[in-house]
């Protein structure tokens, strides 16, 4: 009796750890959606932090020595082309002015005298010629003179905003010394850097499209109204960067912006032949991005993938993963690396069409 009790309890562990094995194979065989990337032509659009330049931003510096005897602007005055900004104590250019009139009209009334005599052959012609040239001498120092005397008059030469005025009423100024710097904002260049394949790419663009217009996101996160374009590619790559200088220009008819803020270039950029994945096949671990690639014997294992652009619902793959590697669609945060799965293969053609795509 006692033996058959040790053989009906023997039965019984076995058939219950026969189910217990066969619920857990049920369970870690999953069935997950699997695809693999798609290789297509595309566009993104990609961010290039700029330096934003007036298109016309110049130094105000005083021509003359003196005292500085008027400012009649103040900072952040807008004004007009010709307006007078500042005014030098002229007294001394003043001075030098009559004193070069006054050795005009001299040289005036001897140049007469002389011309008589020598109508009347009492001198010869080359004091006849050394008193026009000594005239023509002093009518170059007379206009001289008031060139200096002008240079106390500082004008605007163009319509713009005045900056910082450094130096107060009385201060006494030295030729060159800076008075303020003027910026016509009316415009404004936007000036930002891209890499070499990119700049390929685009300028195949430019000939199949022409000139492209570009958006410019502001440090408060939010779009200037108006577009841009690009018009101008500096000449030569920077050895140390492989990067290349582009310039768009930007109507700033509301003078929001100023010479020498920051912002963000929004630029499309075509790909030609680009990897392209579904973003919710990706996960980050701290800052990589991962898939799970599926092998022959159907385990998951994560690969580290780097990411060349985005697109709504989508990555630009540049390294990790080929278009030949099967990944996890769906599941990606259920299963861990070495798990074995049963997987329902998608085309990636499907997967795209259901996802917010921009293709050429």
């Amino acid at each position: 009796m006692k033996r058959v009790v040790i053989c009906l309890g023997l039965s019984a562990m076995l058939y219950v750890t026969a189910c217990t094995s066969k619920k857990e194979e049920k369970e870690e065989v999953a069935t997950y959606a699997v695809t693999t990337a798609l290789r297509m032509d595309t566009s993104f659009t990609k961010e290039y932090v700029s330096q934003i330049k007036s298109v016309r931003n110049i130094e105000v510096r005083a021509q003359e020595k003196g005292y500085l005897q008027n400012i009649y602007v103040d900072e952040g005055q807008h004004v007009k082309a010709g307006q007078l900004l500042f005014k030098i104590m002229p007294k001394a250019a003043q001075s030098e002015l009559l004193k070069a009139q006054a050795e005009t009209k001299s040289a005036e009334i001897e140049l007469e005298n002389t011309r008589l005599l020598s109508d009347k052959n009492i001198v010869s012609k080359n004091e006849l010629a050394m008193a026009k040239a000594k005239l023509q001498s002093a009518n170059a120092e007379t206009s001289l003179a008031k060139f200096h005397l002008s240079n106390t008059e500082i004008r605007a030469p163009f319509d713009g905003t005045i900056d910082r005025i450094p130096l107060k009423l009385g201060s006494l100024v030295d030729e060159g010394a800076l008075l303020t710097s003027l910026s016509d904002n009316s415009q404004v260049f936007a000036y930002f850097n891209v890499s070499e394949p990119e700049y390929l790419n685009y300028q195949s663009a430019a000939k199949a499209k022409g000139q492209q217009e570009v958006s410019l996101l502001l440090a408060n996160n939010e779009l200037l109204k108006s577009k841009g374009k690009v018009e101008v590619i500096e000449s030569e790559f920077d050895n140390e960067t492989g990067n290349i200088a582009f310039r768009a220009r930007f109507n700033n008819s509301d003078n929001l912006l100023r010479n020498g803020e920051t912002g963000k270039i929004q630029m499309v950029v075509p790909l030609k032949n680009a990897i392209v994945i579904p973003q919710k096949a990706t996960y980050d671990i701290q800052d990589k991005t991962y898939v799970f690639v599926i092998d022959k014997n159907n385990k998951v294992h994560s690969r580290a993938i780097t990411i060349a652009g985005e697109l709504p619902d989508l990555y630009i793959i540049g390294d990790g993963i080929t278009v030949e590697d099967k990944i996890l669609l769906e599941g990606v945060q259920k299963v861990k690396d070495d798990d074995k799965i049963a997987f329902k293969f998608q085309q990636p053609q499907d997967v795209m069409k259901q996802l917010r795509l921009k293709t050429e």
